[in-house]
């Protein structure tokens, strides 16, 4: 097995095809461990942690402390994302090494079904046979033509980790996960910010109470929202940009981050020669096991087309290796997509999995939903942060759960019982007579399947 792009979905596609016995080579133009990890979720994640951090000295008088003044300490913070990112990609070349992969660095593209010519760095080609060959290359950020980038002050959301300065006034276009996980960031981090919203609310694809929740938020940090409103230019001065947008509205800033979206890395691969199929966006079509249009040739992560979390390319990648070594000649659970749980990582936190609401009333399901606030939880009330919600969605007739939306402090931990029952059919029966410990957030999960 050859594998283009050391990401989740690829380093779970060849870590599974060692372990059960393949010859495998991984291919990665820039650092093993994927883009996703190393130039998205980390760092961001980081950040959040630390804005988090400064976040709640503003409120520690909630918890019976005095004034606390942190100070951010831009040096140490980007020092201390280098870190992690190391320590995680050390990781997966040692899991990688230790089973046998070799590893390439270097730009791959398919010369063929069963062949794949690799280039390193200092131009040397390598030409490799393989029975099956994983894409799995990934997706960059979307910068439209009315963009002109700079590094400086326009900038897309893999270029501000963190920025060379904390911005005074950001403005965010793009108020999806990405767009709003920056406004929490950067608020957070002291930031004046105005996000540019296209529709009228924010997360546009997500629970309406959950979005209420976060926009009330933001409101109530000084956040400016321009709603109904989507960027057509950005125009940069010596020390400030201006937004502009397609209503006249004008939004003025330090600097503009764009979050809308993001495009597949599959050209200067050789799909098209090696007949791939290609869908209108870039992206390659899969059957659901993930493979191509030429049989020995599967794509997964960003690549497929599905959808864009570490979580599932990474599950991708391990249903790859098991289809290519034969071990789905027996019966098995093909991935579900509707089934994968999210989150985002803004404050407070939101996390859902399975059937929505919404989705469910928009096609006349029949569903019971049942809702619980953390302001009747005693942990919630202890931590001083009694913001959002448990809501559970479930079948009236059987019981099964459907679904489920968490808002709240450790949204994204919590969401992970309602991801285990909608996958093992469990009902809120289920839940509701599961003990858990008091005090504690989960025990809303049992609540709201009462």
């Amino acid at each position: 097995m050859v594998v283009i792009g050391g990401g989740p979905a690829g380093i779970h596609a060849a870590s599974n095809a060692a372990r059960y016995g393949a010859i495998v080579t991984v291919i990665e133009s820039d650092r093993v461990g994927g883009a996703a990890h190393l130039l998205d979720c980390v760092p961001s994640k980081s950040m959040i942690a630390t804005g988090g951090a400064v976040s709640f000295t503003r409120r520690i008088a909630g918890m019976g402390l005095g004034d606390l003044d942190a100070k951010l300490d831009s040096a140490k913070l980007r020092g201390r994302i280098a870190a992690i990112e190391q320590t995680l990609e050390s990781s997966a070349r040692r899991l990688l090494e230790s089973q046998g992969v070799r590893l390439i660095s270097g730009h791959g593209r398919v010369s063929g079904p069963n062949e794949v010519i690799a280039t390193t760095a200092d131009g040397v080609e390598e030409t490799i046979s393989a029975d099956f060959i994983v894409l799995s290359t990934g997706s960059r950020p979307r910068v439209p033509d009315w963009v002109a980038l700079d590094g400086d002050r326009v900038l897309t959301t893999r270029e501000a980790y963190p920025p060379s300065e904390i911005p005074s006034h950001l403005i965010v276009v793009g108020s999806g996960v990405t767009g709003v996980e920056f406004v929490h960031m950067f608020s957070s981090l002291g930031s004046q910010v105005t996000l540019v919203v296209s529709r009228q609310q924010v997360l546009p694809n997500k629970d309406p109470e959950a979005a209420a929740v976060l926009e009330q938020t933001f409101i109530d940090r000084g956040v400016k929202l321009l709603k109904g409103a989507r960027a057509v230019s950005i125009e940069r001065a010596d020390d400030s940009v201006k937004v502009v947008c397609d209503d006249g509205r004008i939004a003025n800033g330090s600097h503009v981050i764009l979050a809308i979206g993001s495009i597949p890395n599959s050209a200067s691969l050789g799909l098209e020669a090696a007949g791939v199929e290609l869908d209108d966006g870039g992206y390659v079509v899969v059957d659901r096991n993930l493979k191509s249009s030429v049989p020995s040739i599967y794509a997964a992560g960003d690549l497929s087309g599905k959808l864009p979390l570490s979580s599932v390319a990474a599950m991708q990648g391990r249903k790859i290796a098991e289809h290519a070594m034969g071990l789905h000649q027996r019966v098995h659970r093909h991935l579900d997509y509707e089934k994968a749980a999210s989150a985002i990582f803004t404050e407070p936190e939101i996390a859902d999995v399975g059937l929505a609401e919404a989705e469910a009333f928009s096609t006349g399901r029949k569903v019971r939903v049942t809702k619980v606030p953390f302001s009747s939880n005693a942990k919630a009330l202890i931590n001083d942060d009694p913001r959002g919600f448990v809501k559970i969605v479930s079948d009236p007739a059987t019981g099964v759960v459907l679904g489920g939306s968490i808002v709240g402090r450790h949204a994204a931990e919590l969401i992970a019982v309602i991801a285990l029952a909608v996958t093992a059919g469990l009902t809120v029966t289920d839940l509701h007579e599961s003990q858990f410990a008091y005090p504690t957030l989960s025990e809303a999960l049992a609540e709201a399947a009462e």
